[in-house]
């Protein structure tokens, strides 16, 4: 926990904390800039005297989607989305494929690297290109790469 004295301090000498993202970070100076009773200090805003932390801005990420026209499946991808046939945000396309897994693969963004896929401990295995995936190890996608969950085919598209 930060005590108020280590913010004002910290905001002084252009540190700025996130509570919400639970950080630290040195900034390259203090910056203010006021609209109405609003007044902004890099990334923390004060309102009638209470400190807020601002909104990071949000890293711009092409959009995957995995599909198989064929299944009538269009995943939309989501940063840290699950697929599974009982947890995650695409379980309507899988919950009736007997041989995926309750929680098969995770997808990810990474800045460095793009989107990613990683096989979690599924039972019949996911595959990259017909390569089989090791669990929990990321695998980066690119446009026109084939992710093979169990038996189900999907095709991967990136704009």
């Amino acid at each position: 926990m930060l005590t108020a004295s280590d913010f004002q301090q910290r905001q002084s000498s252009g540190v700025s904390y996130s509570s919400s993202m639970g950080f630290i970070s040195q900034g390259f100076g203090p910056s203010i800039s006021t609209r109405g009773n609003i007044s902004t200090r890099g990334n923390i805003s004060t309102r009638g005297g209470i400190a807020t932390p601002s909104a990071q801005p949000r890293v711009s990420m092409p959009q995957l989607m995995l599909y198989n026209d064929t299944l009538r499946i269009r995943l939309i991808g989501a940063n840290g989305a699950v697929i599974g046939r009982r947890q995650g945000p695409y379980v309507q396309f899988f919950e009736n494929q007997k041989f995926i897994s309750g929680l098969h693969a995770q997808l990810l963004y990474r800045p460095d690297t793009g989107w990613c896929i990683a096989d979690k401990h599924s039972s019949n295995g996911t595959k990259l290109n017909d390569h089989q995936l090791q669990p929990d190890v990321e695998m980066s996608l690119k446009n026109g790469d084939i992710v093979t969950l169990a038996n189900v085919v999907l095709k991967v598209s990136i704009n």
